[in-house]
């Protein structure tokens, strides 16, 4: 007779435990510490997956406003990795408010970066940065944002074709940056005019097979005006042209990548970004963003460029799950953080002259500055 009772207690005991195991594990995905790499969501649900192959919601980090911290910014020019062109305070800058400004999201609190938890998940990975010079500066912010809790003999850059590599080799870990700025394929043809071939792209591809995490960019090269183009023709199959709209051809080349990674990556081996277009500050025969000091105040009137619905277009036509990380609009009201005038050393009668011998770089960005919160974005979502 107390056999049915033990069997009874046994079961109670079992179940129990399942319970207690089930909470646990609950309570282990809502711990805050467990979770200082990712979105903290508030209020309504925005999805950040530009995929219509992906259902969870997030927090649009994309809309928000720039706001001062003067704990910023979270290294210095001295960074070894750094370009000339873009340390702007070794090239005289005489203000430095623009590596202070920090972005606040809307709806969600975007966690500041931590090198050694981002190397952490990334170990035994590598993260490959392709685009143009924009990505580049990229690439170098985030390598700054990682170098420094590395020891000095336990970090290297390697070259390889149109590719660079940090080296992290302690986290078995590489952060690369590939030179692609159009993706697909750019060749000289017969008489030496430059081809641009819309639907070709193993060439720049195959060095991105085997990847872990791709971030890719493209767009200002695109949008170069006729007299600085860096192509004479396009190629489609066999149909040669001249002339074709800028955006019919973006649109060509971004759907010829997109079919590239719909038929060769995993989902589940690789995590795909693209992050949108850099905006310049170019109007004015370049000076726009001289002698800028602080962010352009929120505007509610900021249009959504052409290339970025083009691009949104591609990806929601995309089976794989690719994500926008859209930073177009947040870095368009940042006019202050060009080089300017600085992307080199200029003499003090050369900074009370604009315009006179010198150009002014209102398309990339001082380091540190602007792409440092593009990588604090980047570490969020990933």
């Amino acid at each position: 007779m107390a056999t049915p009772k033990i069997h009874l207690l046994v079961s109670s005991f079992l179940l129990c435990g399942t319970f207690l195991s089930l909470f646990h594990c609950t309570l282990s995905l809502l711990n805050p510490e467990d979770g200082v790499g990712i979105l903290v969501q508030a209020d309504d649900d925005v999805s950040m997956a530009q995929s219509n192959r992906d259902s969870r919601k997030r927090c649009d980090i994309s809309v928000g406003k720039w706001v001062y911290d003067d704990s910023y910014p979270l290294y210095d020019s001295s960074c070894p990795y750094l370009s000339s062109a873009v340390t702007c305070q070794r090239n005289g800058r005489p203000d430095s408010d623009y590596e202070k400004w920090k972005w606040k999201p809307s709806g969600c609190t975007m966690p500041r970066f931590d090198a050694l938890r981002f190397l952490g998940r990334m170990r035994r990975k590598r993260i490959m940065l392709v685009g143009d010079s924009i990505m580049r500066n990229q690439w170098e912010s985030l390598v700054c944002l990682v170098q420094g809790v590395i020891p000095t003999g336990r970090k290297r850059v390697t070259y390889n074709g149109p590719g660079m590599a940090f080296h992290a080799m302690d986290f078995e870990t590489s952060i690369e940056f590939f030179w692609a700025p159009l993706l697909v394929e750019l060749k000289k043809g017969s008489e030496n005019k430059r081809i641009l071939h819309l639907d070709l792209i193993e060439e720049n591809a195959r060095y991105w097979r085997g990847v872990d995490i791709l971030v890719f960019d493209s767009a200002h090269w695109w949008t170069h005006p006729d007299q600085t183009s860096s192509w004479d023709y396009y190629l489609e199959g066999n149909n040669l042209t001249r002339n074709m709209n800028p955006m019919v051809a973006y649109q060509k080349g971004l759907s010829t990548w997109a079919r590239w990674v719909d038929q060769n990556l995993n989902p589940r081996r690789t995590e795909v970004i693209f992050r949108s277009m850099s905006p310049r500050h170019n109007r004015e025969n370049g000076w726009k963003c001289y002698n800028q000091k602080q962010p352009l105040p929120f505007s509610s009137h900021l249009h959504v460029p052409e290339p970025l619905a083009v691009l949104q277009g591609v990806l929601k036509r995309m089976r794989f799950p690719v994500y926008l990380q859209d930073i177009t609009t947040m870095t368009a009201l940042r006019r202050d953080g060009h080089p300017s005038v600085y992307r080199r050393v200029i003499s003090q009668d050369e900074k009370q002259k604009p315009g006179k011998g010198h150009s002014s770089d209102c398309s990339h960005w001082c380091l540190p500055g602007v792409p440092d919160i593009w990588n604090e974005m980047l570490s969020a979502l990933l």
